[in-house]
């Protein structure tokens, strides 16, 4: 290994919000675990205030510079100041002292053209569906976006899927995009011993991509056929929602309790208009629990024959793919075992660290 690539490597978790950003916070804090099990070169983590936890094994700093902020103005105002007053960021993350640096949360912050950056994008969904965000949302992700690929010197992609749209919408050269797929936890998702008992599971905050609307109607169909069947809901954002009989809204969930969840449900339903990867359906696979999907974004990819697909736009379609489950789940599980074995963190690390010598070579 030359010198170079001896230097550290600085990870960025400044724009990590705890318990908001959902499947990004997943994989930040799942990457950094495992870099601390597998990870084969020096790496320093540049955790938030409201976050100094993150760096779970790893040397790092907690970094007051950035004034990391929960709410959406306050996160606004920061990533903005971060922007246009640099100066002190920069100081403090010791940029000379880095061979590189990645900011896995898609957001370069500060920018910058040295030590070489590498990027992850998790989603563009903006781009895909325009239509779920504001004008001013729509905007603010379509310049950071796409200012933070082209000033990095590689991208990761968390999917084909999403390589391809970074390449179509970004304007990215193919060569400078890596796909590194995310992992399960097939320690904590595991089989259970008991009998599935009579509800459906959806593990998603109440975006408006999520699609519960058509999931609640498509439930109604569902349990003319089944009476006691129950939808249960985890995640944040449904506590304003007034849901009808059956539909039980739990808010966010431990992972131990989500966990136990995937061994009792008899079927996770998964109607996601979008998904630059698609965590859940893999948990329950891992889990044992056979999972309907929506033929969208990265979820096929990523489940390949262990799920029953359906049209996300159609009730019917839905309601007819849950049916189907519940009526032969036992190929659906073992195919998503199997499915579901072929996914690690550990391997998501190792893909980590080869674009990071990549980028110190």
């Amino acid at each position: 290994m030359n010198e170079k690539c001896q230097q550290r490597i600085g990870i960025s978790l400044l724009t990590l919000v705890p318990g908001i950003v959902g499947g990004s916070e997943t994989y930040a804090r799942e990457l950094i675990r495992a870099l601390a099990r597998v990870g084969s070169l020096p790496y320093h983590v540049f955790a938030p205030t409201i976050a100094a936890d993150a760096a779970d094994g790893l040397p790092a700093s907690t970094v007051t510079a950035y004034r990391a902020r929960r709410d959406t103005l306050g996160r606004t105002v920061a990533m903005l100041e971060a922007r246009v007053r640099p100066r002190r960021l920069r100081r403090e993350l010791r940029l000379g002292e880095l061979g590189a640096i990645h900011f896995p949360l898609t957001v370069m912050l500060p920018r910058l053209d040295h030590p070489p950056a590498v990027t992850t994008i998790l989603d563009l969904q903006h781009e895909l569906l325009p239509q779920l965000f504001s004008p001013v949302e729509r905007l603010y992700r379509r310049l950071t976006y796409r200012s933070s690929a082209l000033r990095s010197r590689l991208v990761i992609a968390i999917s084909e899927h999403v390589k391809e749209t970074v390449v179509e919408r970004l304007g990215l050269p193919p060569e400078r995009v890596r796909v590194v797929h995310l992992g399960v936890d097939r320690e904590r998702f595991t089989p259970g011993d008991g009998p599935r008992e009579s509800f459906l599971l959806y593990p998603a905050i109440n975006w408006p991509h999520k699609n519960h609307a058509r999931l609640l109607q498509a439930f109604a169909l569902v349990r003319r056929e089944h009476p006691d069947l129950r939808l249960v809901l985890t995640g944040s954002g449904h506590e304003a929602e007034a849901y009808p009989a059956g539909v039980e809204a739990l808010g966010r969930v431990d992972d131990e309790t989500l966990a136990d969840l995937y061994r009792r449900a008899s079927a996770l339903v998964f109607p996601s208009l979008y998904e630059g990867f698609g965590q859940p359906p893999l948990e329950a696979m891992a889990s044992g629990c056979p999972v309907a999907a929506a033929r969208s974004g990265a979820l096929p990819e990523v489940c390949g024959e262990a799920a029953r697909y359906f049209d996300p736009t159609s009730v019917e379609d839905l309601a007819a793919a849950v049916l189907d489950v519940l009526a032969a789940p036992q190929e659906l599980v073992a195919r998503g075992l199997e499915r579901a074995s072929r996914f690690s963190w550990d391997d998501c690390a190792r893909g980590h660290d080869a674009v990071y010598r990549e980028l110190t070579s």
